[in-house]
């Protein structure tokens, strides 16, 4: 287990540590003990977050709790999905009292904390993926009409901003970092996204229109104190859906101003590494899922087997050792549907591994640095 984050911080600078971090979501229904678990094992350098708890219901999952976040929007909860509404009902109204309960939450540890860490992460849906999982009150995706489209990235806009504000009052001496998830990306760039009947396929969004949503969104956070955005993307071969010479999400994620992107390790391509070479060697930060779901209560996948998973394709690709710090460690997918004591080991594997590779940084084992 790491370093409490209520104790004074003996390890170096972040800045030449690789460190680790989570997704979001997590098992049980408890925020405050969520919460100190979270913070307990992702002390600093390491990124704790606010955390999600979807098993507590509807409005405590991903897509719930972001559209909580809509100003002068309201939606509700039918059969096939969260519905845009004239007016907020019981199933808004819970989702908006399930993130103020723990954003409340976070507020009680960290107030008890003699020495709370130096940042914090919160995440969202991002613009796309919203749009394509909130349905119109014809029932189709709000991803099918344009203009609803607009709304909805200035109402999440909005709400995005106030998110960040009320992030800084329950950590206020932690800097915000914005993880923007958008799984559906791939798919809504390629024109896979189905109707609601299921039928047919929704046209496909222009790249144009994602880039400079996500430039608006992204400008927003910057200006309401945010540190860094980073774009949480789904694993590469899902964008054998786009058109051939079509830009990858990650690319227009980077071209759109993204600190950053988070990526699963699994599936990465040598085209996918170059394009994360050009991305480090300019500075952007890359969130790497490295650790695969665990199996029942199966012990994580060891820590000298990671690192050979990181340092592999990463000396392959010619980055140097020196250029290690770029990455932070996360897990393969969600761990809400793991137990309690998995997730806990999960992030204790990670921090173990970031260690190690930081060390790998800090002497340039096999790189030639």
């Amino acid at each position: 287990m790491q370093q409490d984050s209520n104790q004074t911080d003996t390890k170096q600078p972040e800045s030449t540590t690789v460190t680790a971090t989570a997704l979001g979501s997590w098992p049980g229904d408890d925020p405050v003990e969520a919460t100190r678990i979270i913070r307990g094992e992702l002390g600093a350098p390491h990124l704790p977050f606010l955390v999600e708890l979807p098993h507590r219901g509807p409005g405590a999952d991903a897509l719930g709790r972001t559209a909580a976040l809509l100003v002068d929007l309201a939606v509700d909860l039918q059969p096939h999905g969260w519905r845009l509404v004239p007016r907020p009902g019981k199933d808004h109204r819970r989702a908006v009292s399930l993130l103020s309960q723990d954003l409340n939450a976070l507020a009680d540890v960290v107030g008890a904390e003699e020495s709370p860490g130096r940042q914090l992460k919160i995440s969202l849906r991002g613009p796309l993926s919203l749009a394509a999982g909130l349905y119109l009150h014809n029932g189709e995706r709000a991803l099918s009409d344009a203009g609803a489209r607009r709304e909805l990235l200035q109402s999440l806009t909005a709400g995005a901003v106030d998110y960040v504000a009320r992030a800084r009052t329950a950590a206020p001496d932690a800097g915000i970092i914005v993880q923007l998830d958008e799984p559906d990306i791939a798919e809504i760039l390629g024109g896979a996204i189905p109707t609601a009947s299921g039928y047919r396929t929704l046209r496909s969004v222009p790249a144009t229109e994602v880039s400079s949503a996500w430039a608006q969104l992204m400008e927003a956070l910057t200006l309401a104190g945010a540190e860094q955005i980073v774009l949480r993307l789904p694993e590469t071969g899902r964008s054998a859906v786009l058109r051939p010479g079509a830009q990858t999400p990650f690319a227009l994620a980077l071209g759109a101003g993204a600190t950053g992107a988070a990526l699963p390790a699994a599936g990465l391509t040598g085209a996918d590494w170059e394009g994360i070479a050009e991305a480090v060697e300019s500075g952007k930060s890359l969130w790497l899922g490295i650790l695969p779901e665990p199996a029942g209560n199966a012990e994580p996948r060891q820590v000298k087997a990671l690192v050979e998973d990181v340092l592999r394709p990463w000396t392959k690709i010619g980055l140097s050792a020196n250029a290690l710090p770029a990455l932070r460690l996360t897990p393969a997918a969600e761990l809400a549907e793991v137990s309690p004591s998995s997730a806990r080991k999960a992030l204790s594997r990670l921090t173990q591994t970031a260690q190690a590779l930081s060390q790998v940084a800090a002497e340039g084992w096999g790189t030639g640095t």
